[in-house]
């Protein structure tokens, strides 16, 4: 368990379908002052490596709220890879998921490569990457988290990114037809192929799961899913299909819930893993460069039953 795992609540999960009184307190409470613009999830910040209490009190209440920050640092286009590694460390994460493509350090250097095993994976292109959370290939073992991303250098042109709460998402759902919950808790609805590899060997095995989770330890929700339709096995059912057309719906839409903007050097994200995507772009005379760090626990003081009160 991770060290910031927080002990199990005696309350049900507001996430749970039999818990209808318990969700609709919690999404009257999660909905109240929600933010409808990019401006309001940033922070200014002097150095993030070093983030004052002020700074972590603001950056922290952020993502008790909405699952996610922006930060707008002072270190510019300092490489260091220790700025995200600490902010990870300030919010008591630890535990990266070393991805085979992943640097030594455990950090992803997402930049445009034209050579070696990293060139065939669109992360390392400058093509765009459409809706996901990260990991949604990982067995449930590796459940990705947390997710930050920290700004080195931007694009010359595009590359912006697009994020949505998944726990927003979860709530369009189950206000639009419970059944898709439902439909979208099954442990089966969702199945990644194995990835076979240039010798023919199978180097990931084939992941079936749940779109939508519940820790049994907090209560708090998981997701796992891309919007992408190749690779990727659907249940043949006819609620699976009508949920996955809704959300793939919502995610498209002009929903005041869905940020939009670009990471400037000395920028970076900090969240519990949520939706987001990525424009493509055209690199100047310096590449486009972000650390991507990823994380199996959730960013520490966000669990649901820290956070809200259902009793």
């Amino acid at each position: 368990m991770p060290l910031n795992e927080p002990k199990m609540s005696a309350a049900p999960s507001p996430f749970e379908l039999v818990n209808n009184e318990g969700y609709k307190r919690w999404r009257d409470e999660k909905l109240k002052d929600y933010p409808r613009t990019l401006d309001e999830l940033v922070v200014e910040v002097n150095d993030p490596r070093k983030l004052s209490s002020a700074e972590h009190e603001k950056l922290l209440e952020l993502c008790r709220k909405t699952n996610m920050a922006i930060y707008i640092g002072k270190t510019g286009d300092d490489p260091d890879p220790d700025i995200p590694l600490a902010i990870g460390r300030k919010f008591n994460v630890y535990e990266l998921d070393h991805n085979w493509l992943a640097d030594e350090s455990g950090l992803t250097s997402l930049t445009v490569v034209n050579d070696g095993k990293r060139k065939s994976y669109i992360p390392y292109t400058s093509r765009a990457i459409n809706w996901h959370t990260d990991g949604y290939y990982n067995p449930a073992s590796r459940q990705i988290n947390a997710l930050l991303l920290h700004c080195v250098h931007p694009a010359a042109r595009g590359g912006s990114n697009r994020l949505m709460d998944h726990e927003i998402a979860y709530i369009s759902l189950r206000e639009k037809n419970p059944d898709y919950i439902q439909a979208l808790m099954a442990p089966d609805v969702m199945t990644i192929p194995p990835r076979i590899n240039e010798q023919g060997v199978v180097a990931r095995l084939e992941e079936s799961g749940p779109v939508f989770s519940i820790n049994s330890l907090t209560g708090d929700l998981h997701m796992r899913y891309t919007i992408r339709t190749r690779n990727v096995i659907w249940k043949a059912d006819d609620t699976t299909r009508q949920a996955v057309r809704y959300l793939e719906e919502l995610l498209e839409s002009d929903s005041p819930y869905c940020y939009q903007g670009i990471l400037q050097s000395g920028m970076g994200l900090i969240s519990n893993n949520v939706l987001h995507d990525r424009s493509s772009f055209d690199d100047g005379e310096v590449k486009r460069l972000l650390y991507r760090a990823r994380y199996y626990a959730r960013l520490k003081d966000t669990s649901v039953n820290q956070v809200y009160n259902k009793n």
